[in-house]
């Protein structure tokens, strides 16, 4: 077992040697910054693609991603930062340190949507038909991301040994202050390196995120009745999956003097709204589409 190391040890999966960074000349590179900007360059490639299919014009939407996507990183980053002061207090120029990590998407999900918002307001654009097409984009971001969480060796849970548990070198890991006790308790010495088992939460995410993906790709063509039903359809489904994964993490964001993960929170309010929102528009939709025929009846 070597330091740079991770293992899937119930699959048999061992990757001897990941880097968490790479060097070009004396400029180091993180793997992390790099597998958000291939996920930041896909997502750009399919809504492009898809304004195409929708006949919308790719210049609009062109600046509808630069500014929400730089304002996303923004939230993103602000989010993390009001809700681990402490560990950028008393280093205030860590907070634009973005190589070590420090994203929460929900940050970057409300970064974003207000400045979609305000995009969509200047340019007379409808924002809930512009947000039906930009949520792939934040979806493929996700689903790249979290493999940048996977070279930092973050974003995992607690003690595991179900099929997919993740074994990481102790000094391998981006902070000692998200081990357990329980992981603790099952410590393992290998090759004279120690190494904890962890539920490989960002691989959850990750895989859950693609299934919802794929569902709204076949849903958008088939089933939507209209405008903000995807974007309402993401908030729901990835708040369901959001919420349990939020619960064996051990790196959770809390609400201050409280026991509180703030994304489990946002998730569980997120899944209530956009569940009442998916209700009433299919409601609209049916009673719109009755109203002809019983003005005929009369």
């Amino acid at each position: 077992m070597y330091k740079d190391s991770i293992a899937f040890p119930n699959l048999h999966i061992l990757l001897p040697h990941v880097g968490k960074q790479f060097a070009i000349g004396s400029f180091t590179i993180a793997f992390y910054g790099c597998v958000i900007a291939l996920g930041m360059v896909v997502a750009f490639a399919f809504i492009m693609k898809e304004v195409k299919r929708l006949g919308y014009k790719q210049e609009d939407y062109m600046d509808i991603f630069l500014w929400g996507l730089f304002f996303g990183v923004v939230g993103a980053r602000l989010y993390y930062v009001a809700f681990s002061w402490d560990l950028y207090k008393d280093d205030l120029l860590s907070i634009f340190n973005l190589r070590a990590g420090g994203l929460a998407i929900y940050g970057g999900i409300l970064g974003g949507a207000l400045t979609v918002f305000l995009v969509c307001l200047v340019k007379k654009m409808k924002f809930l038909q512009v947000a039906d097409v930009v949520i792939f984009g934040v979806l493929i971001g996700q689903i790249f991301g979290r493999w940048g969480n996977f070279f930092n060796r973050e974003v995992f849970g607690g003690y595991t040994n179900n099929l997919l548990a993740m074994r990481l070198p102790m000094d391998s890991i981006r902070t000692q202050d998200d081990v357990t006790a329980e992981m603790m308790m099952h410590i393992k010495n290998i090759d004279g390196v120690a190494c904890i088992q962890v539920h490989p939460t960002f691989l959850y995410e990750s895989l859950w995120n693609l299934g919802v993906l794929v569902f709204l790709l076949w849903f958008r063509k088939r089933h939507k009745h209209f405008d903000g039903e995807i974007f309402a359809l993401y908030l729901c489904l990835y708040g369901i999956g959001r919420y349990w994964i939020e619960a064996i993490r051990t790196d959770q964001l809390k609400i201050p003097g409280t026991q509180i993960p703030v994304s489990q929170l946002l998730a569980a309010c997120l899944i209530a709204g956009s569940v009442i929102w998916l209700w009433w528009g299919n409601y609209r939709k049916l009673w719109k589409a009755k109203e002809p025929s019983e003005s005929v009846e009369k």
